[in-house]
């Protein structure tokens, strides 16, 4: 092989992005990724928001996933089938991932994700492996197929210990860490999904106090770009330089990408 840095162009042209798309529940994001560029959502099994007639006037449904052959099965007929699609949605990973504990189960002909290899935690490693494929998959309609991705997650609230700021509850991926962490690592751009709201403190009477989370935004909701304390965020590149927060609209989101490409 030969190795010639003359052949190496500089390109300013965006590749399509790897979105890993966050949120609290019922906060919009199937409806946000619908509105994305030429979407076909592969909706896993127990997700019913594809149903609403508002995302499938925007986006083309695929049926329900019950088993990790049917998303590959997906996959692979985007990757080697004639279609206009350019963009490509699972919803969502949450819902993904007991789909592919059960896969791994079958495999190793045990009932429980803990049993996987005799335990040790050597269920949730294979279960990342069987993630791995899946973002390679991903990758080749991306480098093969010019088509973006968006995962869509779910969160949980979990406490988190700081040796140095302290204790404090942080919303978080709702997937095992092991997979939390290489779908951050694979991502382009981390987004959470929430709508504002400040926590008001009331008299409770008898010397009491209660906490009251009030909405500030008139139902508002918003993107928020970045990682703080509280959320998970981020992203490279141009997605790394957006403001920190936007309107939960993808034209918005757009806009913001184009304009911090200039």
């Amino acid at each position: 092989m030969a190795f010639d840095l003359s052949a190496i162009q500089p390109s300013n042209q965006l590749r399509p992005p790897r979105i890993v798309l966050l949120g609290v529940e019922k906060i919009g994001k199937t409806t946000f990724a619908a509105c994305s560029d030429a979407p076909i959502i592969l909706p896993i099994k127990g997700e019913e928001g594809c149903d609403d007639p508002g995302i499938q006037a925007r986006a083309t449904v695929a049926p329900v996933c019950n088993t990790l052959e049917d998303v590959t099965g997906w996959l692979y007929a985007l990757y080697s089938q004639q279609h206009e699609h350019r963009t490509v949605v699972l919803d969502s990973a949450s819902a993904l991932e007991p789909v592919i504990w059960q896969h791994v189960c079958q495999a190793a002909k045990v009932d429980s994700i803990e049993k996987v290899g005799g335990g040790y935690a050597k269920g949730y490693t294979e279960s990342a492996n069987v993630w791995r494929t899946i973002t390679q998959a991903l990758d080749a309609l991306r480098n093969d197929r010019g088509m973006a991705s968006i995962l869509i997650g779910h969160v949980k609230v979990k406490r988190h210990d700081d040796p140095i700021d302290g204790s404090y509850d942080t919303y978080q991926f709702d997937v095992h860490d092991k997979v939390s962490a290489l779908l951050f690592r694979w991502a382009d751009v981390i987004w959470f999904a929430k709508s504002k709201a400040v926590v008001r403190k009331e008299d409770a009477g008898f010397g009491k106090e209660s906490k009251r989370a009030v909405d500030v935004a008139a139902g508002e909701r918003f993107l928020y770009t970045q990682k703080r304390a509280s959320h998970p965020g981020g992203g490279r590149g141009v997605y790394g330089r957006l403001p920190y927060e936007l309107p939960l609209s993808w034209e918005a989101a757009m806009d913001a990408v184009a304009a911090a490409s200039v």
